[in-house]
């Protein structure tokens, strides 16, 4: 069930809405959490462009409790107004290589190492667990720290009575969807950074995240009854849109899992 709005996001129970990008809003107990913000408007980042700003701006936000950042290499994932709108926040969780570039008030953490955040309903902690990413083919070269493309980390929110969700960051490694499922207790709902990134400088233009099928495989796999698709379309070098995502969950027999609102439409979450 989703609720669209109008003037700014109301505070929900347990909810997703995708901004635009791959930024993404997520209430969950109590707390609002902002995934990869990124709030500017269209334009020229660099070697990227960006076709269009967010459903709903920082005003429309609000204060976060907490920020996920997946990595702030890539201005897809941390444009300017989005790093502001980070470091204003309480805490920003993100891997130990982007924390030690962010600063206070970033805490790295390395893959499979938790963070707990008081819930502002009274439910105990919010746990957060780092989990992996691969941003760009498996064999892909990897760099001294032995990342494809740069460091990226995913997350897995949980906490008692909440549902346990998955946001992906960009990754297009099936191998490591896999690996968080057979890791991680049951997953209720993912937040999937789909749209086939692809730059042709990189990897022979391969895709850097999850094409359409990959993103549905990836549901597959994960076994979650909601997935929130995100990061396809904003920018440029998104590849594939939701004219392909949906036909990709219709053929894997998965769109009934598929949650593709309008941006800054709210989905509601259950366990």
């Amino acid at each position: 069930m989703s609720e669209a709005l109008s003037a700014g996001l109301s505070p929900q129970e347990s909810a997703i809405t995708v901004l635009g990008g791959p930024t993404a809003v997520i209430d969950l107990g109590g707390l609002r959490i902002v995934s990869d913000p990124t709030f500017d408007d269209a334009g020229p980042h660099g070697y990227l462009t960006k076709t269009a700003g967010p459903a709903v701006g920082e005003d429309g936000v609000g204060r976060a409790d907490l920020v996920l950042v997946s990595h702030d290499t890539h201005p897809d994932n941390l444009d300017e107004r989005g790093r502001a709108f980070a470091k204003a926040a309480p805490l920003v969780l993100t891997g130990p290589l982007a924390a030690a570039r962010l600063g206070s008030p970033a805490v790295g953490l390395a893959s499979w190492t938790r963070h707990s955040v008081p819930r502002a309903d009274g439910g105990g902690d919010l746990t957060v667990l780092a989990v992996p990413a691969v941003h760009g083919p498996e064999d892909g070269e990897r760099d001294a720290d032995g990342n494809v493309n740069c460091e990226v980390t995913g997350f897995v929110l949980s906490g008692q009575g909440l549902p346990t969700v998955y946001v992906s960051g960009d990754n297009a490694s099936i191998r490591t969807v896999a690996e968080i499922s057979r890791r991680v207790p049951p997953i209720d709902a993912a937040v999937l950074h789909a749209g086939a990134a692809r730059v042709p400088a990189k990897f022979d233009g391969r895709p850097l995240s999850l094409d359409s099928r990959a993103a549905a495989a990836a549901a597959a796999v994960l076994g979650a009854g909601t997935v929130v698709p995100a990061h396809y379309d904003a920018w440029a070098h998104f590849s594939e849109g939701l004219p392909e995502i949906e036909p990709a969950f219709h053929e894997a027999g998965l769109s009934s899992v598929l949650r593709a609102a309008p941006h800054g439409t709210w989905v509601r979450l259950s366990r």
